[in-house]
């Protein structure tokens, strides 16, 4: 069934939104109090653009918390149990923010622009205020505000090259969640080697909003030569990859050991990071649950990412599907799993998926490949 989401001064749309209504876009979900692209109408189409060749996303729904001031280091070092002790400006690092439980809450892109300068590529989730808090709490001097910063992702094996031919072909040398300033046009961006897929990609950081078509456009005539087309974060893709989604995959006790984002906690770091007693007892009794693939007995294509399904072993609640996906390069429907630990890869268990239906389905290792 169709329906509008209603206009509101609470959704923002995006620099690129122009742009993606231009080229085609059929769906948008709401992120991060915005407009984002999910799809543009061909899912196979652009799974393989992914896959093969290389696409562009608005992610500008990854909101930029900025930490500014002589306590940023100090404040980072307190909201996440990773550390950061080595970590230079022009390197970034992916963490985990936890509560005082252990919960995760948020898992962003860290990018450390200087000394006083450090911004969070967030997850969904109001973390700016959670900063704010922890910050005015603590007594420190930092300023915490959500930037007008807009990602732009460019995704799948060609994502190099067209890098390469906006930005010059030292580029190609950045590490993993390096990044570095660059002009284009007289735009002010920031190109780091990131993005939500497990393809080679880069993300592009326009930090004028005025700019958004400006920079969408150079980025398509720089990718004519690969074929580049729009996209978005592709579910099939994300779970043979098995990327986590931070509050669709989580629920409000899971903890990164479970979601395989323990060699991201430092259990040594110190105790004032928010969190790290949890975590350290957690580690010691061991995480009740754990994540795993799903390979269902059905390739039914009806989604199934609106709602935590029940998985069931010998009739008693084992956990949950959280979301899943026709997979083309694997044949098969596929899944991720939150289940008990007494469960592993190689199991046989139940799925009941939303109209009821019950399929029966094998528990695999992630990532799929």
């Amino acid at each position: 069934m169709a329906f509008q989401i209603s206009p509101s001064p609470r959704i923002e749309r995006s620099p690129y939104y122009a742009a993606t209504v231009a080229d085609g876009v059929t769906a948008f979900s709401t992120y991060n109090h915005m407009l984002m692209p999910t799809s543009y109408g061909d899912p196979q189409a652009e799974y393989r653009r992914l896959t093969e060749g290389v696409a562009m996303w608005d992610v500008a729904v990854e909101r930029q918390v900025e930490l500014a001031g002589p306590d940023a280091g100090t404040l980072v070092r307190i909201l996440t149990p990773r550390r950061l002790d080595h970590l230079a400006p022009g390197q970034g690092r992916y963490v985990a923010i936890c509560d005082h439980r252990g919960t995760l809450i948020n898992d962003p892109v860290l990018l450390k622009l200087a000394e006083d300068r450090i911004w969070l590529s967030i997850a969904d989730g109001d973390l700016a205020l959670w900063a704010r808090a922890i910050a005015a709490e603590r007594g420190l001097h930092v300023q915490v505000n959500v930037l007008p910063v807009a990602p732009l992702a460019v995704q799948g094996p060609h994502a190099a090259g067209v890098a390469a031919a906006l930005f010059g072909e030292e580029v190609r040398g950045l590490p993993p969640f390096a990044f570095r300033r660059v002009m284009l046009s007289g735009m002010d961006l920031l190109v780091g080697r990131s993005g939500w897929s497990g393809e080679d990609g880069f993300e592009i950081y326009l930090q004028d909003p005025a700019r958004g078509i400006d920079l969408w456009e150079r980025v398509r005539a720089a990718g004519r030569p690969w074929n580049i087309g729009p996209g978005a974060p592709n579910p099939a893709e994300r779970i043979e990859s098995g990327l986590l989604s931070c509050g669709g995959d989580t629920d409000d006790r899971t903890n990164p050991f479970e979601v395989r984002m323990g060699r991201y906690v430092d259990l040594e770091t110190a105790d004032a990071a928010i969190g790290i007693g949890a975590l350290r007892r957690i580690a010691a009794e061991g995480p009740q649950r754990h994540q795993l693939g799903v390979v269902l007995d059905t390739d039914d294509p009806a989604p199934t990412d609106d709602l935590w399904c029940e998985i069931t072993v010998d009739g008693v609640l084992a956990g949950h599907l959280t979301a899943s996906a026709v997979s083309p390069r694997i044949g098969a429907r596929i899944g991720i799993a939150l289940i008990d630990r007494r469960h592993g890869p190689g199991d046989r268990v139940t799925v009941t998926l939303p109209d009821g239906q019950r399929v029966g389905a094998d528990l695999r290792a992630l990532p799929f490949r």
